[in-house]
Formats: C-alpha cells, structure tokens, sequence
C-alpha cells in the first residue's frame, strides 16, 4: 500500500538475494484478487491525497484519522480485542485474499518475509511456517496484528521499541516480537560499519553548520565518531529534499515554499530537490510552481521523475546520499532521520504518521515545519543557529540504523532462511 511497504522490502531482498513479490502482482494473486487490492489502494491514495485540501478535505481527513486510529497506549490496558478492520480483513482472507501466496508458500516450503500485514497475517491464518513481518511504523493500528495472536506463530520484526510494546498491547507474545530498526538500503549505510553512512554525514555535517559552531561545540565527541571533517565541503550549499509521498499528498505546498526560498537559491545559500517519484502529474505541479516562482530546473532546484519502482528508488538514494534535510511527511521516511539526516516534519497523513512525528521529536531529529510561505526564513535561521546540524546528529546517535543488518543476521539462523519471498503491496 504505497512507497513505505516497497522501500522495506528492496533492501531485504537484495540481502537474500531474492526477488520482490507484490502481493496484488500476478506472480501471487489471481485477477479476482487483484480487483480487490486495486479498490483498496486507489480509495487509499484518493482519500489520503484529497485529505489535505483545503475545504473539502476535511471530512476525508476525519475519514482517514478513523480507518488509522491507534488508541492511547497508557494506561496500560488488553486491546486484543477484535475491532471492524481486523474482522474485515479476516472476512477477506478467508474468502481467498492471499490465496496464490499461500499455495506457493506450502509448495515450496520457504518462510515469508512481509512488509505489509495482510500478507503475513493470511499466511499465518492458513497454517504456513516461518513467517516474518517486518512493522513499518513507528506505532501501528490492531490490524497489524493476527486474528488470534495468542496462537499466532508470526514473528514480527519491529522498527521501534513503541511498536513492540503496542504489540504486546494487541496480544502478541514478546517472544514474537523482536527490535531490530527499519530496514535502511544498504547503499546508504555501507555494510555492517556503516562507512557509507559515516562518510555521508561527516560532508553534510559541514554543508549545515555554515558558521562551524555545532562543530566547535561537538568537535570532539564528533572527530571521536567521524574522525576529520572535509573542510571543502563549506563551499557547497545545503540540499534539501522535499518529498510528497507515493499519494502525492502535500505535493501543492511546493508553490508556497518555492517563492519564499527564490532568494536563498539563487544567492547561493540553499539547493532544492523535489521529488515527484512515478507521479506525472506532481513533477507538473512542481513545474509550475517553479516558473510562478521565477525558479528554473538546474538553477539550484532539480526534479526527480521517475519511469518505473527501480529507476526511482535507485535515484532517490543516490539522490539522499547527497542530501542534507530531508523535508517529507511523517511516514516510513521519518526512519532515514538514523541516517544523520535532519528530518522536517510536514503535516501527518493517518494517526500512525503522527506518532512517527512524535518519536522523530522525542528524538531530537525531526523538526515540525513552519509556515511553508516563510520557508526561506525560517530555514536560513535553523542553518545559522546549528538547530538543523543538531537534528542530524541526534538522529545519527539516537535512531536505530543497523535494522538491515539486524534482521538479515535474526532470519539467517532460521531453519529455512535460503529462500525467503519478500512481500509487500
């Protein structure tokens, strides 16, 4: 369901050296049961998309804030109680959702590695072994967890120690559940010494910190970590990518943030990056609003457009290795704040996204945005005070960043772990 479940996957199926299996595809469902996973996400990215427009949005955003509702998790409480989407979807799986994984999973006797719960959750209900779910979020809806999660057998690979303990929460057993982080590509982080990682931040620590007092102030818990900072790199204006999500959500707000940061651009100070991802229609919203904001491709602000999964996940990596905030939506990308990436929290689309807000914040390496029609204000005076070098250091020493590695390391101990299928929707 969108780009989070996706970016999960890759890097765990290029760990195995396995494919990735969409669950709609035709490698696992039949067309009937395609039919039913296209509704699903068509009326996902409209109702998301529509949600964060003015007027009429609003009661699609209470829609949306219903279908994702997390309860509160204190006081501490059982909620493993069925609600309306686990019985729906338990309805959906025993009417045949899921059914042409679960007969190649019995046929070829290898375990399920899932990014999304449907999936992992219909295989457990049909009695199938091994079966791993990697969470997405950094707290999760009861849907997440099996119809019956005393007698569950799924173990679930969590990104954050919330999401355990929520859980727990719905019933799971804690020796089902394991902490490892969300699973980072691999490119970005440079094998189990996180050298890309490392070498990445050291250059953007530099391009952030303009006036070098974070660096001062840091020097040497910093040089301890990173060893010598590349001087070089004060020449070189900050990168900022502003991403808008697989729904194209929020895509809009490029045409109040673009005039206010033209200034900045063109002196020097700050480079764009905006990604459009496989949405047409975004890259010609962003177009636009480049040219009302007297603003030209290849001028200090770039378009990233993509033709298919592969050309645009391999660009926006190579794209975010150069980066130096990340400015996004609280989804699965809240999680690249572990990169040492400065993460600028827009407006949450779901509950869930919310608490992704919250666990960036509590962490010290997200920042909610401010008004978007002020950006170039606000965002020279986050450069100039070291908040934005700040953010991308606690990010590098707070989040989890080994989840790849750690996952990889769990799942190769298991006893069938030669042949996992990746799987998301």
């Amino acid at each position: 369901m969108g780009y989070g479940h996706l970016r999960a996957a890759l890097p765990l199926a290029e760990a195995f050296g396995v494919p990735v299996l969409s669950a709609d595809g035709p490698e696992l469902s039949s067309d009937s049961e395609r039919e039913i996973w296209r509704r699903t996400r068509v009326f996902y990215e409209f109702t998301t998309r529509v949600s964060t427009f003015p007027w009429i949005g609003g009661p699609l955003h209470a829609l949306v804030q219903a279908f994702t509702s997390i309860p509160h998790l204190h006081p501490w409480r059982d909620l493993s109680a069925r609600t309306l989407g686990t019985r729906g979807l338990e309805r959906l799986v025993a009417e045949g959702l899921g059914a042409g994984l679960i007969a190649r999973l019995k046929a070829e006797r290898v375990p399920l590695i899932s990014t999304f719960y449907a999936p992992a959750l219909a295989a457990d209900w049909a009695g199938c072994e091994d079966v791993y779910c990697v969470v997405t979020d950094s707290d999760v809806n009861r849907i997440w967890a099996p119809f019956d999660p005393a007698r569950s057998r799924v173990r679930f690979l969590v990104p954050s120690r919330r999401a355990g303990r929520r859980l727990e929460s719905y019933g799971v057993p804690r020796r089902n559940i394991l902490f490892t982080g969300f699973p980072l590509p691999g490119e970005l982080l440079g094998g189990p010494d996180l050298g890309a990682l490392e070498a990445n931040l050291a250059r953007r620590l530099v391009r952030l910190d303009p006036d070098g007092s974070f660096r001062a102030e840091c020097r040497e818990e910093i040089e301890l970590l990173l060893g010598p900072l590349p001087a070089e790199e004060e020449r070189r204006a900050p990168l900022v990518v502003f991403t808008v999500g697989g729904a194209g959500a929020q895509a809009t707000m490029a045409s109040q943030i673009l005039p206010s940061v033209r200034g900045a651009v063109e002196a020097g100070r700050l480079r764009f990056a905006l990604v459009a991802g496989l949405r047409p229609a975004v890259a010609q919203i962003f177009r636009e609003a480049l040219s009302k904001a007297g603003l030209a491709e290849g001028h200090g602000v770039e378009i990233l457009e993509a033709n298919g999964h592969a050309d645009y996940f391999a660009r926006f990596n190579r794209l975010l290795a150069g980066a130096d905030v990340l400015w996004t939506k609280p989804s699965e990308m809240s999680f690249f704040g572990a990169l040492g990436l400065p993460v600028v929290c827009s407006a949450p689309v779901g509950v869930h996204e919310g608490y992704n807000r919250r666990w960036l914040l509590e962490a010290g390496a997200g920042l909610a945005q401010r008004d978007p029609r002020h950006t170039g204000d606000w965002l020279v005076e986050w450069l100039e005070d070291g908040t934005l070098a700040g953010a991308a250091w606690a990010g590098f020493r707070r989040l989890p960043k080994r989840g790849l590695y750690r996952i990889v390391e769990q799942l190769s101990g298991a006893p069938a772990a030669a042949g996992p299928i990746a799987a998301a929707s």
